[in-house]
């Protein structure tokens, strides 16, 4: 197929040249109607996904029973107050222990949460699996999806803009966390290769 045509075309009907996200975004949405994969997006996070919440969320506070304990936020010192893999909420705080089965099926269900409003927030853009699952990185770590300018700009189209916006998200209690400043280049990487 000659794509120029239909760029061409466009043109004509905007009476102007395009920007250069415009043009990754009409490229984008030619491609994806000619593989039949328009308006889809992954509903589940993928092995990569889950790999990357598992090994910057990590299962901490291992007791020598086996069992796990609450722990407080590194960056605050108290709330929110942490356990297994990264679960936070009502009934978390000090002294609260759970087994391992009981952090691996908060962290699966978790997973499932984070991924629906990530589906929400997204609108009905596209996304790749490495997209969705940095996304969901993202959310499930600082919950922010529904008012990063990152979202925006990926529901834009403005995936390289989109990409550099992880980085601003390095900080807790007001000061830049080194594991935050990894785990955002970490999810960029996914976002734009995975």
């Amino acid at each position: 197929m000659r794509r120029e045509i239909i760029f061409d075309r466009v043109r004509a009907m905007l009476g102007r040249g395009f920007r250069r996200d415009e043009i990754v975004s009409l490229d984008q949405a030619i491609q994806a109607a000619l593989d039949g994969s328009a308006g889809q997006c992954p509903r589940q996070v993928g092995p990569a996904g889950v790999a990357m919440i598992k090994r910057f969320e990590g299962c901490a506070q291992a007791r020598p029973d086996g069992r796990f304990e609450a722990y407080p936020d590194p960056g605050t010192g108290g709330v929110p107050w942490t356990i297994g893999w990264g679960a936070t909420g009502p009934g978390i705080g000090p002294g609260t222990v759970w087994t391992q089965a009981e952090c691996d099926a908060r962290l699966e269900a978790d997973i499932a949460r984070h991924a629906s409003e990530v589906l929400r927030a997204l609108a009905g853009a596209t996304a790749t699996q490495g997209q969705f699952d940095a996304l969901v990185s993202f959310h499930y770590n600082t919950g922010a999806i529904g008012r990063a300018t990152l979202t925006r700009l990926h529901r834009e189209g403005r995936h390289d803009a989109a990409a550099g916006e992880f980085a601003r998200w390095n900080k807790a209690g007001g000061r830049v966390l080194h594991g935050l400043s990894r785990r955002r280049a970490a999810e960029a990487e996914l976002y734009r290769n995975g």
